[in-house]
């Protein structure tokens, strides 16, 4: 065994530290295996299932955050249409639609190539980055799905910013 594959075996997983995170902000965790983690977090619409999966292959932490909605069949298109838009306006991350099982979900991924440790800081803005996006734009799809609105309409509702509350 060479310095370099010792040294990485001593360095924290990045997992662990997803796991320190999880635990700081009181938020239910479950290690699905040695290199998963999933993490439940109340939204101020919704509810989120957040997992974080360790690709050692490529040294990347990738998280995987999903909400608690499922696109009919009729609002696929519509939906795709919504993620092009929104995508364009992501500097990181972005959204993915699973068509086979209607699922909308925002991933991300934190190299850590050539054996960097993660940071409590790096997964908690990892984590915010997730957290803040599917927020911003979970209105924009239930316009979509529920409303019966088109892309264009239902991403200029979301664009705007408000100041105060009633």
């Amino acid at each position: 065994m060479s310095i370099i594959e010792i040294a990485h075996d001593e360095k924290t997983s990045p997992l662990e530290v997803v796991e320190r995170v999880a635990s700081s902000n009181s938020w239910p965790f479950e290690r699905a295996g040695e290199d998963e983690i999933s993490i439940s977090a109340a939204g101020r619409w919704t509810s989120y299932q957040i997992s974080f999966t360790w690709m050692n292959h490529i040294e990347a932490l990738h998280l995987a955050c999903a909400f608690d909605i499922r696109v009919p069949e009729p609002r696929l298109n519509e939906v795709q249409a919504l993620i092009a838009l929104i995508n364009e306006r992501m500097w990181i991350g972005h959204f993915d639609l699973w068509r086979q099982s209607g699922i909308v979900m925002f991933r991300h991924a934190l190299v850590l190539a050539g054996g960097v440790a993660a940071s409590d800081r790096q997964c908690e803005a990892l984590l915010g980055s997730a957290l803040e996006s599917c927020e911003r734009f979970y209105p924009a799809f239930q316009f979509v799905i529920w409303a019966g609105k088109p892309a264009h309409e239902a991403m200029a509702s979301t664009m705007f910013e408000t100041c105060g509350e009633a």
